[in-house]
């Protein structure tokens, strides 16, 4: 069931109507339709794999008990292990058996040996690599004893499965999201309005920017031999802006359709494209994966604390880690690499925490300066892409040769740039309104105070009236859900 199909919103105002107008009696009824709710959602999927989500519940819901309980620290780490062990493990076959396996028989091929491996014929469960690291988050700090372990299996069901974030995200935390599942919520009209703009902010972003945009950057990564540099460029770009509005606005409508039941999902997107810098960027795109490495992998390996080498070791296997999370291919490894290659200059002169604030703050404007430091983030982001779109690292080496190349000065190809043209406004449109509204938590925020109700209802309405206009007529998944 995807969020940008009717089905979903005929499945939300359902259980809208259920959870405010027959559940609201008590918080375990309320509970118990978001499990019931959020578990449909899922089979939508494939009812198959919801037999692994459930047992991936039940196994960290028990061990968190269990390390709680246990009196000495070895068996707290027996249990800790356990679950960490189980959990990685349903990952690592489903999702990295494969490559590895590839991998070594193209190793052993080199050495003059042919090895046929076995590989899996399965597909890969929709958001696994989401609802683990939930549950790895919550043992993790059940062990560290930053939380105490949830006793109601209902409630912690509802941390791991909420159907808004549970195949793409954010990443929770159980110290943000338990406190609100375990608190007896009552109808926000402000909290629900608030969600409603950011839902249609979302929706705008994914149906009308990123559908529109993925059609060209498809068509230019899949039959790049044909193009030129100046149209590979066009469309290395059209991939950026493909990527970040179609997971960002994943993020808005789950965010928003959280607010909707009273319920406040952490942030993922702070606009990463005004970014001043790399470290900059990181700190605003994917925010919640960011977060959860930094915390749970930079951090334990020492962070920033050590000497040169351990600094730069730390950033190297944080970044292909995150790169490595994305998918079991080299090109995701590589995208990963690029970007600690960007990041490290930074750390090594103390500058990486040097943009911190939004940039332009106050001023409708930014400076020159920071409009090339922009910039020029955005152009190494972009050339970052293209080994995160590319179907192998060959390909990706000669897409890149061919952009490096003379015919990256000759005139974009006539359908490419013709899309380009169709697409400029939109794109302009977007952006500026994101440029707008960059102080608040998604680009329309506080559009109630800046304009009066029928400014509002005109700038809604046109909104609706572009998602109508440029909708493609079949629904096209998010990215994000292939990870």
């Amino acid at each position: 069931m995807l969020f940008n199909s009717f089905d979903f919103l005929i499945f939300l105002l359902f259980v809208f109507i259920l959870y405010w107008f027959v559940a609201n009696r008590s918080l375990r009824l309320q509970n118990a339709l978001l499990l019931i709710a959020s578990y449909f959602f899922y089979a939508c999927w494939d009812w198959r794999f919801l037999f692994l989500l459930m047992f991936s519940t039940a196994l960290d819901y028990f061990t968190g008990l269990k390390i709680e309980q246990a009196s000495g620290i070895k068996m707290r780490k027996f249990w800790l292990w356990l679950s960490v062990g189980v959990n990685v493990g349903f990952l690592g076959v489903f999702k990295y058996y494969n490559f590895f396996a590839t991998s070594f028989a193209n190793a052993i091929s080199h050495l003059g040996l042919q090895v046929n491996p076995w590989t899996l014929q399965v597909i890969l469960p929709v958001g696994i690599s989401f609802y683990t690291f939930h549950g790895l988050s919550y043992i993790l700090d059940i062990y560290n004893k930053k939380i105490k372990a949830e006793t109601d299996i209902v409630e912690y069901s509802v941390f791991v499965s909420f159907f808004p974030l549970l195949v793409a995200g954010p990443i929770e935390r159980a110290t943000h999201l338990l406190p609100q599942i375990k608190r007896k919520r009552t109808f926000d009209y402000a909290m629900a309005v608030s969600g409603l703009r950011q839902m249609l902010w979302g929706f705008f972003k994914k149906v009308v920017i990123a559908d529109n945009c993925a059609r060209l950057a498809d068509l230019t990564f899949d039959y790049y031999q044909a193009y030129s540099g100046s149209t590979l460029f066009l469309g290395a770009v059209f991939f950026a802006i493909q990527i970040y509005c179609d997971f960002s606005g994943y993020s808005d409508i789950a965010i928003g359709t959280a607010k909707l039941f009273g319920i406040n999902l952490l942030r993922n997107f702070a606009y990463p494209y005004f970014s001043r810098d790399i470290a900059e960027f990181w700190r605003r795109w994917h925010i919640s994966l960011s977060s959860w490495f930094k915390d749970y992998l930079y951090i334990p390996l020492g962070g920033s604390r050590g000497g040169l080498w351990m600094k730069i070791r730390n950033t190297f296997i944080i970044f292909l880690v995150s790169g490595f999370w994305h998918g079991a291919k080299w090109t995701f490894i590589a995208w990963g690499a690029l970007n600690a290659l960007y990041f490290l200059p930074l750390m090594l002169t103390n500058n990486n925490r040097v943009n911190l604030d939004i940039v332009a703050k106050g001023r409708y404007l930014p400076s020159f300066k920071e409009f090339i430091m922009i910039l020029t983030t955005f152009l190494l982001t972009v050339l970052a892409w293209i080994f995160f779109r590319s179907e192998s690292m060959s390909t990706a080496f000669k897409y890149l040769s061919k952009v490096f190349s003379q015919t990256f000065f000759t005139f974009p190809d006539f359908k490419v740039a013709a899309g380009f043209i169709t697409l400029a406004p939109l794109i302009i449109f977007f952006f500026v309104v994101e440029w707008i509204g960059r102080e608040g938590q998604f680009a329309i925020e506080n559009i109630k105070g800046r304009w009066n109700r029928p400014l509002r209802w005109a700038f809604y309405s046109a909104i609706i009236f572009l998602m109508g206009m440029f909708m493609r007529t079949t629904e096209t998944p998010f990215i994000y859900f292939q990870f």
